[in-house]
């Protein structure tokens, strides 16, 4: 997988002051200029009209942008599809920018982004066309990310996760012929590797690895943070978040080189991973080292198990959604773009490229060792809560990240105190 796919990944970008997007004239359409003339047969013409689609670097499998512009094309005689490619970097205010101009259409926006976009009412409301765009059967965990106060602000496209890498040759070498089931046999796997093996470190995890923690915590039915009326409230403190904190220290319990206040990044998983001496690693597909450090088939893949060998462990859910500026002049033209889009036979060619796709009913076009991997636990995934404070939380100093390195090394309980406190702070500030 691209390393520029880790944006919607892993890292929300913080979503800052988008004026109101447009007055209500510029957004009604008029039949010949934005919703298209009605033909006799009451098919949309589009003839003479431009769609303008921004897509991020990295995100669209090859040949789906064509793929979807060809069909959208040939549906629609004299319509035209009209992409740009964006960089993450930067890509905030940027977007910020074109959507309260009304320059962009139809635009990718991380997962962990679209509330921000929504609360500012940059991006339209499709709860009413989420049927017909073929939403009847999204995914409810990866489409929790679409919508802010019930409504539906964009449509879930992808999404990916994080498994565990291992290094067969030293799984092999402790005598581990078959992969863990439950957490159970993968905390067997890891002495077994150690003393067996001798690999010194049978996993290598950072202490403030908080997405793998988020994963946890979903198993556990926790949450980072919930609403209780119009407040926010940390849940760092509950029950929920102290079990999986305690799954998640007997894991990083066995790797002596992740320090408990680094994080994944710093240093990379791959560079550490490459150098053929760690057992395994939990992360995402651009974290495994180049072929030049370790050749392909000498790892293998599976999701975090679980507590019990019916169901992994949660995951967070990183990806994109699809979505629609509220200041488009062509916004009937870009429902029928997203329908293209996102049907079955161009949201399986994004399957076919190792990502999730945003309907159970398509996993079996996932292809890729890794994807195979992580599409078993994709069902168990959640995200970050729905709200456009979020990226504030996870601005430095992240206090998630300080919680696990203080609870890591003291108190859990007033590590949880304060990071619930820091947690409840962001969320709750007003924009």
């Amino acid at each position: 997988m691209k390393r520029q796919l880790i944006a919607a990944v892993g890292v929300a970008a913080m979503v800052v002051g988008l004026a109101a997007c447009g007055s209500d004239a510029k957004k009604t359409e008029s039949t010949s200029s934005a919703s298209g003339d009605s033909t006799a047969a009451g098919k949309k013409d589009y003839n003479g009209k431009t769609l303008k689609v921004w897509l991020m670097t990295g995100s669209a499998p090859k040949g789906w942008d064509e793929a979807v512009k060809t069909e959208f094309e040939t549906t629609y005689p004299g319509s035209k599809v009209e992409y740009q490619i964006q960089e993450w970097t930067g890509i905030g205010p940027k977007v910020t920018a074109a959507l309260s101009e009304g320059s962009v259409d139809v635009l990718e926006v991380g997962n962990t982004q679209t509330a921000g976009y929504a609360a500012t009412g940059g991006l339209l409301d499709i709860t009413k066309d989420k049927a017909n765009i073929g939403g009847a059967d999204w995914a409810a965990n990866q489409n929790e990310s679409a919508i802010l106060e019930g409504k539906q602000y964009a449509a879930p496209w992808f999404v990916t996760n994080r498994v565990v890498s291992y290094n067969k040759d030293l799984w092999a070498k402790a005598g581990l012929t078959d992969t863990p089931k439950t957490l159970d046999d993968f905390y067997v796997a890891l002495d077994k590797l150690k003393a067996t093996a001798g690999v010194a470190d049978p996993i290598y995890m950072p202490g403030q690895e908080w997405y793998v923690y988020f994963g946890l915590l979903t198993s556990e039915g926790g949450k980072l943070a919930k609403k209780d009326g119009d407040k926010w409230t940390g849940g760092l403190s509950s029950p929920e978040a102290q079990k999986a904190f305690d799954i998640y220290k007997k894991l990083q319990s066995y790797s002596t080189l992740g320090g408990k206040d680094k994080d994944e990044a710093k240093p990379q998983q791959k560079d550490i991973f490459g150098k053929g001496d760690i057992g395994s690693i939990i992360g995402l597909g651009w974290e495994l080292p180049d072929e030049k450090a370790m050749a392909k088939d000498k790892i293998g893949f599976f999701p975090l198990p679980g507590k019990t060998a019916d169901k992994p462990s949660g995951v967070f859910l990183g990806g994109s959604n699809l979505a629609i500026a509220s200041a488009s002049k062509n916004t009937d033209m870009a429902k029928d773009f997203l329908k293209i889009a996102l049907n079955d036979k161009n949201e399986g060619a994004v399957a076919a490229s190792g990502l999730i796709p945003n309907k159970a009913s398509l996993n079996d076009k996932v292809v890729g060792d890794f994807a195979s991997a992580a599409k078993l636990a994709a069902g168990a995934g959640g995200i970050t809560p729905t709200t456009p404070n979020w990226a504030s939380v996870e601005n430095d100093p992240n206090p998630i990240k300080e919680f696990l390195t203080a609870a890591l090394t003291g108190d859990y309980n007033a590590a949880a105190k304060k990071a619930d406190d820091e947690i409840a702070k962001r969320l709750n500030a007003k924009q």
